[in-house]
């Protein structure tokens, strides 16, 4: 693993300031993420549920971190897909928890998914899918392609 939790809360910090006190690291292995988003009224639409594009923006930045707690702070990668199934509607006023895994890892693209929770419950909100593109000579940790 080349970043822990503390470092990519750092990096959320330093190269995301504008969204970094969303979210919180909960925890980060070598084959496991799981990111918070700290559901605030900005997160919710009519009905006093969590919006799509807030659940979609939790999926993509979990999976951005665990590629990144794989290759190192490399802010230049990309998404260049990206799917995501709605379940069902999530609890009101909870946390939104996303459980992320890296299913390839190569040189120049990476592919995870997300299963995205809300904080409680047993059954999933939604379920993504990304693929980024990763810049040539970026990836230090991730295998051949």
């Amino acid at each position: 693993m080349m970043m822990d939790a503390a470092a990519l809360t750092a990096f959320l910090a330093r190269d995301f300031e504008q969204v970094a006190a969303q979210f919180g690291v909960d925890s980060v292995t070598a084959d496991r993420l799981v990111l918070r988003l700290r559901v605030g009224q900005m997160h919710l639409r009519p009905g006093g549920t969590v919006s799509g594009p807030a659940m979609f923006g939790l999926a993509d930045v979990a999976i951005y971190l665990a590629i990144l707690s794989q290759i190192g702070p490399v802010a230049l990668a990309v998404t260049t897909g990206a799917s995501i199934d709605f379940l069902r509607k999530p609890e009101a006023g909870a946390d939104l928890l996303a459980e992320t895994r890296i299913l390839k890892l190569g040189r120049r693209l990476a592919v995870g998914e997300a299963l995205v929770f809300s904080e409680g419950q047993a059954a999933p909100v939604a379920r993504a899918s990304m693929t980024y593109s990763i810049p040539p000579g970026a990836a230090q940790g991730a295998a051949p392609a």
